[in-house]
């Protein structure tokens, strides 16, 4: 009885830790912007156009997220909210732009060796080095979200990320 009291203890200690150590570092968060009155339309859509709806948009919309629209951010996606108004620390979709979980990065991290979501695509390096920026085969360069010939989306920035930050805090309007 001791013995499996013992290893019950341990265990919930072990999966304790293993919750704390899932938790992404909220003070590497970049601050909210003080910018005011920020608008999905007037200040937020831009930024996600340029980053985010070539996955999350109206053609394309993983995990049935949509953020070409207020009504799509708000939405959220197949896993629940992704918006907490007033609340950008406890925003899932912060924390993705932010990327301070390598598991919900958005857009992606790159995998170890370069290679997966963000990654080039395999060979890119050979034809890179000889001054080929064609595909396999000849066809367009891959390496976008799902392959293709779709440019890998660049990071969001601070600024940007803080601008979103600002708009989540003060209501997300």
């Amino acid at each position: 009885m001791k013995l499996t009291k013992h290893v019950l203890t341990a265990g919930m200690a072990i999966v304790s830790l293993s919750a704390l150590a899932a938790e992404p570092d909220l003070s590497k968060l970049p601050p909210a912007s003080s910018q005011k009155d920020v608008t999905y339309a007037k200040d937020i859509q831009s930024i996600f156009k340029g980053s985010c709806l070539g996955c999350h948009g109206e053609e394309r919309h993983k995990a049935d997220l949509r953020l070409d629209s207020l009504e799509g951010v708000l939405k959220g996606s197949k896993d629940g909210q992704v918006v907490v108004p007033g609340k950008s620390e406890k925003s899932d979709l912060v924390i993705a732009i932010a990327r301070l979980d390598p598991d919900t990065a958005m857009p992606p991290m790159r995998k170890p060796g370069g290679r997966g979501p963000g990654g080039p695509p395999p060979g890119s390096e050979k034809r890179a080095e000889h001054g080929s920026t064609n595909g396999p085969a000849g066809g367009p360069p891959q390496g976008g979200p799902g392959g293709g010939n779709r440019p890998m989306p660049k990071p969001l920035t601070a600024e940007q990320v803080g601008l979103v930050r600002a708009w989540i805090d003060q209501g997300a309007k």
